[in-house]
This record gives C-alpha cells, sequence and structure tokens, in this order.
C-alpha cells in the first residue's frame, strides 16, 4: 500500500499540470502583444465640452504600455478603436522602449515621445461616459489588446479612470 501513495500523488500532480497546461493557452493568448491598454480615463475631469479652444478633450485619453521586458514597438499603424467603430490610427513613429507607455490624448497639441504624448487632433471625445470597449489592433489587422468597460461596474470610485494591466 506505502508504494502506490506516490505513484497515486505523482499521478495527480501529473493531472494537475496537464490541467495548468492547458488553461495556459487563453491565458498567453491574452499577452500574445507586448503592448497592452494600461488604462483609460473615459470620462475627463469637469463638464464635458468638445470645443478645441476651451474644452476638456484632452483630459481623456488612453494608455498604451510596452510590457515587454526587451525590444522597442514603433505604434506606427497600430489603430486605437470604440466599440462604435471610431478609430485613430499612429501614422508616424512613436516608440515606446520596454516598461514605456504614451498617453493618446483627445483634442489638439504635438506628439512627443520624450513626452509620452500623442493627440488624436480631433476634439470630439471617442469613450463613452458610461460603457464602452476599447480596442488595441496591431498593423496586421490582429488584435493586440481589448477590454470592455461599464461605469458602474468598472469604475468603483467614480473618477473617470479605470486601470486595466497595472
Amino acid at each position: 500500500m506505502r508504494s502506490t501513495r506516490p505513484v497515486i500523488a505523482a499521478a495527480l500532480a501529473a493531472g494537475a499540470l496537464t490541467g495548468a497546461l492547458v488553461a495556459t493557452p487563453a491565458h498567453a493568448a491574452e499577452y500574445a502583444s507586448s503592448l497592452k491598454i494600461a488604462g483609460v480615463q473615459y470620462d475627463a475631469p469637469g463638464r464635458d465640452n468638445n470645443s478645441c479652444t476651451t474644452g476638456n478633450t484632452k483630459a481623456e485619453f488612453v494608455t498604451i504600455k510596452n510590457f515587454a521586458r526587451t525590444g522597442t514597438v514603433n505604434l506606427k499603424g497600430y489603430v486605437v478603436k470604440d466599440a462604435a467603430g471610431n478609430t485613430f490610427v499612429f501614422r508616424y513613429n512613436h516608440y515606446l522602449e520596454p516598461g514605456d507607455h504614451v498617453k493618446l490624448r483627445g483634442g489638439r497639441g504635438t506628439d512627443s515621445d520624450g513626452g509620452n504624448v500623442a493627440y488624436r487632433n480631433n476634439c470630439n471625445f471617442l469613450w463613452n461616459n458610461d460603457r464602452d470597449t476599447v480596442r488595441l489592433i496591431k498593423p496586421t489587422g490582429a488584435a493586440a489588446d481589448t477590454h470592455a468597460y461599464t461605469k458602474s461596474a468598472n469604475d468603483r470610485d467614480g473618477n473617470g479612470f479605470i486601470t486595466f494591466h497595472g
């Protein structure tokens, strides 16, 4: 009897390992891209006003981060899209070093690698204040990262900001 317990324990451990290995592909698929949506300021502070001169669309942004340990990523050709199909395409070189991020802001401004900012050059709000989906799409058309949110379920403190990949 004693000799069968280690065999049973080993079989159970192998089964648990197999279960863990089976679960890995779904997790790995989510992280197939080193670029992730780190967070979204979907509701700009203050009263919504999409005027290019006096509005607050610059305060609405999505943060994209390079979670890779090595390897710089050029955002040129990447697309940010909402549930309604509104899109922004990074048309110029914007490099993210490992661990670096960029805030894609509404409104007009000058893109800056050093300042970690890019502007949509559009003064309309992109993200809905009640619910929306934020998509990051690779230049190939494949999904890099996607997050749906609702204000009631995801913004517990009500500040209009949601963190995704901490």
